[in-house]
């Protein structure tokens, strides 16, 4: 990407010594437009976020569609209005054919694939002793499974173009275990490991991939928790499963949930904002979001 050193360039190359005054300024002009057109193009970056259609998902999509940023994002049911300037298209990421068929619909439209932010997600809340199987596999097929099939549709674009950024949505809960969400923690930790794994694969292709880990806010994710089938009735864990509920209950008294617009925030200005400068070439490979996760996360990299 072209800089400033290249309007610097025309007032100290010797080669310019020779030319009138209304020459240099034609050529000066001349410069400055194209590194504009250089820069509008790179904030027309193409970007992809799964789970758009609320929280973290739809304040990051907003956000870069604010910032002049492509955007196009995805959910099961593709939304009647889309949010701002980004365009909704309908994916289940828990389906091979849906997720390679959105990627492609994008391909088509803008020809490139920039960043894709895998951000889908769900959670089930209960004892591990009355998790079923079949639950433990949901829980799996969107968290993780969700994210790894829209790695594996995107690469192939990513690696032609020798560029592209991955970001994955993880948790805190991918960094400390929360108890009676084993199964999202345990998709959390998974998706860590895939990031992390995929980060050196990728790497000599110019594709950058990192994980950002939000601690607790307020989004539609606890409203919409699914409970695993006798957890409730299940006495011997109901004091203290209970009271893991209610910390995790988002009660408007409760300070310690961030709004949802804060969370989205978060990640939008520390890591997107700096795509959208192309400031840096390798970012941090895990963005932390919140006071515990940030603790965590520093604690995880020193190792």
């Amino acid at each position: 990407m072209l800089t400033s050193c290249c309007v610097l360039f025309i007032v100290t190359s010797p080669v310019l010594t020779h030319l009138t005054q209304e020459g240099k300024a034609q050529t000066s002009w001349m410069l400055n437009d194209r590194v504009k057109g250089e820069m509008e193009k790179e904030n027309r970056r193409v970007v992809l976020v799964t789970g758009a259609s609320s929280g973290i998902g739809l304040a990051c999509a907003t956000h870069l569609a604010g910032r002049g940023f492509r955007v196009y994002g995805t959910s099961r049911r593709a939304a009647a209005g889309t949010p701002g300037d980004v365009t909704m298209l309908a994916a289940d990421v828990t389906d091979d054919r849906s997720v390679e068929q959105a990627i492609a619909t994008v391909l088509d439209r803008e020809g490139r694939l920039d960043i894709v932010v895998n951000n889908a997600g769900m959670g089930i809340a209960g004892p591990v002793e009355s998790t079923s199987i079949e639950q433990a596999k949901g829980q799996f097929e969107v968290n993780f499974f969700g994210a790894f099939r829209v790695c594996r549709a995107v690469l192939p674009a990513m690696r032609r173009q020798r560029s592209g950024y991955i970001i994955n949505i993880g948790s805190i809960g991918g960094l400390l275990a929360i108890p009676y969400q084993s199964m999202y923690s345990a998709s959390k930790f998974a998706l860590e490991g895939l990031s992390e794994a995929l980060r050196m694969e990728v790497r000599p292709f110019g594709i950058r991939v990192v994980i950002i880990e939000p601690g607790d806010h307020k989004t539609a994710l606890t409203e919409n928790r699914q409970f695993t089938e006798i957890s409730i009735a299940t006495d011997a864990y109901s004091p203290s499963f209970e009271a893991a509920l209610l910390k995790t209950a988002h009660e408007p008294s409760t300070p310690s949930a961030a709004p949802a617009e804060d969370t989205a925030g978060a990640p939008s200005s520390t890591l997107l904002r700096s795509i959208a400068r192309n400031s840096i070439n390798t970012p941090n490979p895990m963005i932390a979001s919140g006071q515990m996760s940030c603790e965590m996360s520093k604690s995880k990299m020193r190792m």
